[in-house]
């Protein structure tokens, strides 16, 4: 991000207890740490006890603080707030009008943006995406190339990795995990300890839970479910209101 030279004294007068940051410009409450080498925006503000570190940048209308750490080459920009004991570090972005806080962690070159919420002790990292207005929650984890976006919800000790996709309105909770180059989209819910991976699809307001699996390239749709610990993989479908379960494995 191109940085426009700022004249601190152009700037309107920081009030009592803060100060402009020679970098940027930002208002910095002299209660945070900033480092020299951070960028803080003119029109950014970071306060309470927060830490701006290394080359972190917090540009636009963005808000670090409580206790909130910002390091390496992070950026945290247009209106996007992080708070609480969060940490944003590496090279990760948190942009748009998101929401990073608790104790989250979103670190290596991993993107929350959109009106996504990333918070209590997630961890968001890799290449991976949480955007739209998806909400990752408790302590989930999001990693590798995944994407999660939409108005998806993933709560629990739930984990979405490899390349896969979490979107539309689908849920996750429990320890559910869903990975490989598997989709699970529109009101599905995966619950328990169930998985969805390889290349399957899951989609319609079906739901996997329990220990079930669904894998290699199955297709899970409509209000179908699949639950204990069966398994749907090969090429195998399961559709309409059909219900898989008990020890039951469905191939093809």
């Amino acid at each position: 991000m191109t940085h426009i030279k700022t004249d601190i004294t152009k700037l309107s007068a920081a009030p009592a207890g803060w100060h402009r940051h020679q970098n940027g410009g930002g208002l910095v409450e002299d209660t945070t740490t900033v480092a020299d080498t951070a960028f803080v925006g003119s029109d950014a503000k970071v306060y309470g006890t927060a830490r701006v570190l290394g080359s972190a940048e917090v540009h636009n209308y963005a808000k670090v603080y409580g206790e909130a750490w910002i390091s390496g080459s992070a950026k945290v920009h247009g209106s996007a707030k992080v708070y609480g004991e969060a940490w944003v570090h590496g090279d990760a972005k948190v942009y748009g009008s998101a929401k990073v806080y608790g104790s989250a962690e979103v670190f290596g070159s991993a993107e929350v943006y959109g009106s996504a919420e990333v918070y209590g002790s997630v961890r968001v990292y890799d290449s991976a995406k949480v955007y739209d207005s998806a909400e990752v929650y408790d302590s989930a984890e999001v990693y590798d190339g995944a994407w999660v976006y939409g108005s998806a919800r993933m709560s629990g000790d739930a984990w979405v990795y490899g390349s896969a996709w979490v979107y539309g309105s689908a849920r996750m909770s429990g320890d559910a995990w869903v990975y490989g180059r598997a989709q699970v989209s529109g009101d599905v819910g995966v619950h328990g300890y169930a998985s969805v991976f390889g290349s399957a699809q899951v989609s319609g307001s079906a739901q996997v839970s329990g220990s079930a699996k669904v894998f290699d390239a199955a297709r899970v749709s409509d209000s179908a479910q699949v639950f204990d610990s069966a398994w749907v993989y090969g090429e195998a479908q399961v559709s309409g209101s059909a219900s898989v379960f008990g020890d039951t494995e469905i191939s093809k």
